[in-house]
């Protein structure tokens, strides 16, 4: 595996991981006066995790 994808799919892990905590715990985030909403870290989830995937299959 090369040392990009390897990083790669590190740092999304950590970004899809960091969104289903949150969902999880139901912290808020409050930008300004902006409510981040819920349905934010289910995509923030979502997408990182599929690339992960689809990159360690290309790697493998």
């Amino acid at each position: 595996m090369k040392t990009g994808t390897l990083l790669a799919i590190i740092v999304f892990t950590i970004v899809a991981v960091a969104h289903l905590l949150r969902l999880v715990d139901g912290t808020q985030i409050v930008v300004g006066s902006t409510t981040i909403p819920m349905w934010v870290s289910v995509l923030g989830a979502l997408v990182p995790g599929l690339i992960v995937v689809l990159l360690w299959k290309e790697a493998r």
